[in-house]
């Protein structure tokens, strides 16, 4: 059989579904990534996006549906005869190599020359910024330094597509932070496609040029960074994404908008889709903004302090719960009247049973 096509212009996902017996791990995802793309797919645990990242590379066979790069199908074909380059979760270097040995390992197995290996490692150690390091073996290195060697490795082959399954996740705050940027700056510089799993929005909406939102296998939105944050397409998108208030309330149209209720105050809100009386809305903390004169009472019953502002969890008359984000103090006890604007009071349409 012949290796998948190394110049592409699209990759592409047609109707995906992978099945482990009785349980349903992708569901008919669609998507295309185009050349130079980097596409984040983006979901809690168990959303079924390393299931889709194995499928690409051919470790995981489909249960249905095709992958295709152009019009060259290639979900038949085996890892090797694919060609792309994977990045692992936790690294899966060689601890008995040095770095420039497990660098250049893709390079040996394919039996290249010598000169070809030491230049391509060479280059990709300029890439990874690790020329220093190129004979320590990985147990000397840092959490940081070992993912870029394991980047490296991957790079060095050339690859048209990167693969990267939550490469980041094992690294503390600030490396997650450095090699967030590390990462982009790779990928710019290869101009290779990048498909890049993780479960937090917050590096998704850094690095990805667009996500694609996995829930119970199912893909529920693909769009921009922006349109992700500020638009989630359902209530369960939204959540994700950050929109920790999720309430039940009726909606009926007032002053061109629609009015919603939440603990016995109205609040005026914007529709994201066409509503049938029963709603379900989404607000940000940070959207729940303390003010003297605001329509909601609540008290504070956990105040904590995250050095730019503070984190309530508050509790209303009727018992809602709610939760907000204040640039100034508040205390456990306090009675504080929040408001929020209507462009940020998204309102959905209840599910029906």
């Amino acid at each position: 059989m012949p290796n998948a096509p190394r110049d592409f212009r699209r990759l592409r996902l047609d109707r995906i579904t992978r099945d482990f017996g009785q349980t349903h791990a992708l569901r008919g995802v669609t998507l295309t990534v185009e050349r130079g793309e980097f596409v984040a797919l983006l979901g809690p645990s168990g959303c079924g996006k390393s299931t889709a990242l194995n499928c690409i590379a051919g470790l995981l066979q489909l249960s249905d549906g095709s992958i295709s790069l152009d019009d060259t199908r290639i979900d038949e074909m085996g890892p090797e005869e694919r060609g792309f380059g994977m990045v692992f979760q936790n690294y899966a270097l060689f601890p008995h190599m040095t770095v420039r040995r497990n660098i250049g390992f893709g390079l040996t197995t394919q039996r290249r020359p010598k000169d070809e290996i030491d230049r391509r490692v060479n280059e990709a150690l300029a890439i990874v910024r690790l020329e220093p390091h190129a004979d320590k073996l990985p147990g000397q290195l840092s959490g940081g330094q070992q993912q870029r060697v394991a980047i490296a490795r991957a790079i060095v082959v050339g690859p048209p597509l990167m693969l990267m399954d939550e490469p980041l996740s094992n690294l503390d705050a600030k490396l997650r932070l450095e090699m967030r940027a590390e990462v982009r700056r790779i990928h710019a510089m290869l101009g290779c496609s990048t498909v890049y799993v993780t479960h937090d929005q917050e590096e998704a909406l850094s690095l990805a040029d667009r996500i694609l939102v996995l829930i119970d296998g199912q893909a529920q939105q693909l769009g921009t960074p922006e349109e992700l944050y500020s638009r989630p397409a359902t209530p369960a998108v939204a959540e994700f994404m950050g929109y920790r208030n999720l309430l039940n309330s009726p909606a009926t149209p007032r002053d061109g908008g629609m009015e919603v209720n939440i603990a016995g105050a109205s609040l005026l809100g914007t529709p994201q889709e066409t509503l049938n009386g029963a709603a379900v809305i989404a607000i940000r903390p940070e959207d729940l903004i303390p003010t003297s004169d605001g329509p909601i009472s609540a008290v504070v019953d956990i105040a904590e302090y995250h050095g730019r502002d503070f984190y309530a969890v508050l509790r209303c008359a009727d018992g809602t719960v709610l939760y907000c984000r204040s640039p100034v103090r508040v205390a456990t006890g306090e009675t504080i009247r929040l408001s929020a604007h209507p462009d940020r009071v998204l309102i959905y349409a209840a599910p029906t049973s």
